[in-house]
Order: C-alpha cells, then sequence, then structure tokens
C-alpha cells in the first residue's frame, strides 16, 4: 500500500491514488517539501491550515541544502547509518501520525502518552529524539532524565489544538472563576472548581493544573480523571479540547445544559453567571481540525456503501459524529480494536490519515478505510520530514544537539504534579 505521502504525490500528478481511483488532497501544498514553510508563521498545509497560529509560536530555521536536496533513499540510508554509529545513544519516538517514512526509523510507536512513558524505559539514553508535536516533547523532557536532551526534529511542528488555550487565557479564566465561586470548599470538602487539561496542552497548562489541585488526562483515561475531579470540586474546568471534555462527560451523565462553553475572548466565557453557577463542566473553546473534519454525513455514506461495516472514530470527534458511531475511542484503543477482531471486517475510522492507513496495511485480511474521502494529514505532523531526523541524528553523531526542547524546572516541577496524579487516578474496579 502506498503510504500517505505517496498518495499525494500521486494526486497531484495524477487526480488518483495508487488504485486508479479518483482521489483528492485537502491543499495542493501537502506535496510540496515541509521546509518550504519553514520560517513562516503558519501552521502548513493540512488539516489545521486554517487555524490561526499564535504570535511568537516556534518556527523551524532553514536546515542545510543537502538534506533538501537528497533522494528519499539517501535520507533513509543516511539515518539508519546515523542510527547505527549513535546505537544506545539515542532512542526514536514515533507517533500513530506521523509519516511513514519516519514510523519505520522510530524505535517506539504509540500515542503521546505512551511515548512519554516509553522513554523512561531508556535511562542510558543520552538523546530522545521525539518524532511528533511540542507539547509531547515537552511532557517527555518533564518526565526524562535531567541529563537527557529531548529533541523535536521541525520545532514548528506544534498543535493548533494546545495553541488554542494559553496560559495568560487560561490565568485569567481562573481569576473570574475564583471571583464568581469563591475559593473555599462546601461542607464535604470539594472546591468550587478544578481544572483538568487534556494531555494535548502545553507544559504551562499541565504546571497550571499542578499549582492548582488539578490534573492531566489522556483519550483513554478521560472517564476516571473526572471522576477524581468530581470528587474533589463541584465542577470542572477542561481544556483545551472541547469534543473530548464534551463527549466524555456526556457518557458520565452530565446534561448537555450544565456544559457551558467558555470563549476566552468574551467576559465570564460568553455565558452568564447562573448559567456558571449551574455548571458541572466548563468546556474551554478549543478543537482538533483533523477530527473536525469527520461528520455524520459521512457516516451514512459509509454504511450505505458498505453494509455491516463498523465505525469507530475519536473522541476528539464533534458529539453527534461520536453519537453516530459505533464505537469511540483513542487511538490506542482503535487499534486493539481493529487487531482483535477475528473476522474480516469492514472498519470506517476518524482519526488521522496516516494512522488509518498503516492499519489498513498491517491488517489486510480487514477491509479498513478513513471517514474523510479527502487526504488531509496533521499539518504539524505532517512537518516532521526524514530530511529534518537526518539532520538531527547526524547532528547528534558529530556532537551537536540540535532543536532542544527544554521544560523549565519552575514549570517542570508543577506539571509533574499533575501528570503524576493521572498515573495514581486508577479506574474503579
Amino acid at each position: 500500500m502506498a503510504s500517505v505521502d505517496q498518495t499525494i504525490q500521486l494526486i497531484r500528478r495524477t487526480g488518483r491514488d495508487a488504485t486508479g481511483q479518483q482521489a483528492a488532497a485537502c491543499s495542493p501544498a501537502l506535496a510540496k517539501a515541509p521546509w518550504e514553510f519553514d520560517g513562516v508563521l503558519q501552521y502548513g498545509p493540512g488539516s489545521s491550515m486554517g487555524d490561526v497560529i499564535p504570535v511568537g509560536s516556534p518556527r523551524q530555521g532553514a536546515i542545510p541544502a543537502e538534506y533538501q536536496r537528497a533522494s528519499t533513499e539517501e535520507l533513509h540510508e543516511r539515518i539508519r547509518a546515523a542510527k547505527q554509529t549513535l546505537g544506545d545513544r539515542v532512542v526514536i519516538l514515533g507517533h500513530f501520525y506521523q509519516r511513514d517514512e519516519i514510523v519505520q526509523h522510530a524505535d517506539f510507536l504509540g500515542d503521546s502518552f505512551q511515548l512519554a512513558n516509553a522513554a523512561q524505559t531508556v535511562p542510558n539514553a543520552e538523546a530522545i529524539v521525539f518524532c511528533g508535536v511540542h507539547f509531547m516533547a515537552e511532557t517527555a523532557d518533564i518526565l526524562a532524565k535531567p541529563e537527557q536532551a529531548v529533541i523535536l526534529p521541525n520545532l514548528a511542528a506544534g498543535c493548533s489544538m494546545a495553541d488554542m488555550a494559553d496560559i495568560d487565557s487560561v490565568e485569567e479564566c481562573w481569576a473570574q472563576l475564583e471571583a464568581l465561586y469563591g475559593t473555599e470548599p462546601d461542607a464535604d470538602g470539594r472546591v468550587p472548581v478544578i481544572p483538568v487539561t487534556y494531555m494535548n496542552s502545553s507544559a504551562a497548562l499541565k504546571g497550571f493544573c499542578g499549582r492548582h489541585g488539578g490534573i492531566v488526562c489522556t483519550s483513554s483515561n478521560a472517564e476516571t480523571v473526572l471522576e477524581w475531579a468530581f470528587e474533589r470540586g463541584r465542577r470542572v474546568l477542561f481544556f483545551p479540547d472541547q469534543h473530548l471534555g464534551r463527549n466524555t462527560a456526556k457518557k458520565m451523565g452530565v446534561p448537555l445544559e450544565r456544559m457551558p462553553m467558555w470563549n476566552p475572548r468574551k467576559p465570564l466565557g460568553g455565558s452568564s453567571g447562573d448559567e456558571l453557577l449551574d455548571a458541572r463542566v466548563i468546556l474551554w473553546h478549543g478543537f482538533c481540525s483533523v477530527h473536525k473534519r469527520f461528520s455524520v454525513e459521512q457516516i451514512e455514506q459509509a454504511r450505505a456503501e458498505h453494509p455491516g461495516v463498523r465505525v469507530i472514530v475519536h473522541p476528539e470527534c464533534p458529539m453527534p459524529v461520536v453519537d453516530a458511531a459505533d464505537e469511540a475511542g483513542s487511538t490506542d484503543y482503535i487499534r486493539k480494536a481493529v487487531a482483535a477482531a477475528t473476522e474480516p471486517t469492514t472498519f470506517a475510522i476518524g482519526t488521522e490519515i496516516n494512522m488509518v492507513n498503516r492499519l489498513a496495511a498491517e491488517f489486510p485480511q480487514h477491509t479498513i478505510f478513513c471517514l474523510d474521502p479527502v487526504v488531509c494529514p496533521c499539518s504539524t505532523m505532517y512537518r516532521i520530514h526524514p530530511g529534518y531526523l537526518a539532520w538531527v541524528l547526524e547532528g547528534l553523531v558529530a556532537r551537536e544537539v540540535l532543536n532542544r526542547i527544554e521544560v523549565p524546572e519552575t514549570v517542570a516541577e508543577d506539571a509533574r504534579v499533575a501528570l503524576e496524579r493521572m498515573l495514581d487516578a486508577k479506574p474503579k474496579a
């Protein structure tokens, strides 16, 4: 099966995919090399290209021309040679959403938290090369040993969802909520509000949660974390992804009318004082542009064209999409569901195209396709290219650490507290 990158190039040349079927990509710029967008303040082509990137977001400087001119085969050979030279000095982490051309070199493949934990299993590695996005590298640095260097091959690989909740906006929100709710616990010892941040957030926001009695969650354990928070607070402020918060709380029985949205550009987030006083979960106005692309209409079309299809979507999808699907779960859940199917099954999956494509190649006994017929990868994951991986690895061979991600200890200490609370929050039997 052609990789997503190969498919994008085929679409550019022929308008068709590797099977000869007519196909489309969401931007012709996807066929360009990522370094054509370096130095420009934008997320790049793909699902997040319409999102507004904050001023001051990291930019990637130009990498040496030799890496831009090298063929794919030459880059792969240089990566393999550098890995062999470095040996146990380096570990490469690859996220599920990375392009196949990167994943083939990864020592570990997983979601953001799985990879951060994987990094802790190699304490003797001098460098951790995180092929993912910025917040993931930050989390790895928080959990890594002080002497280990965490490297992000392309500094422009951010996350538009994570950028939708910045520390200044969250601090301002918190001040308004404290003015409304006060800070005193009730008769049961529960405080007025507990902050919960999704793993897909900056280290600063994880630190905020650590300082204010809050916690981090993943898409796998969001329900367990909300149960933990409700035991300690009358309400939850959930950021940055509104959809994961809404879908999880709804599943737990929280009425939609008790889940107001917080828009940081409006006083009291755009809600009335009474609505906030009655709230159980306050949802931040954030979203994932990959998962926002999926629709109920796509599910209906999949069911019409493939009777008996099993539809699985990520809980970052909008609520109507999750409701219309057969199942919703994290990337790890989706992978395990496909792997566990004992009979040939048709799966329509609502998550990032690189992962769906890889599942289809890995499990050929099943028919597996992405709900979105348009090829539109995660803009920022797509910024990681073999040229950047070869560049940072050969830098390590030359004893030069490039693109190091370092979280100040003043932030990391509080963030570690919130992450440890997450690890201690075990599902009820």
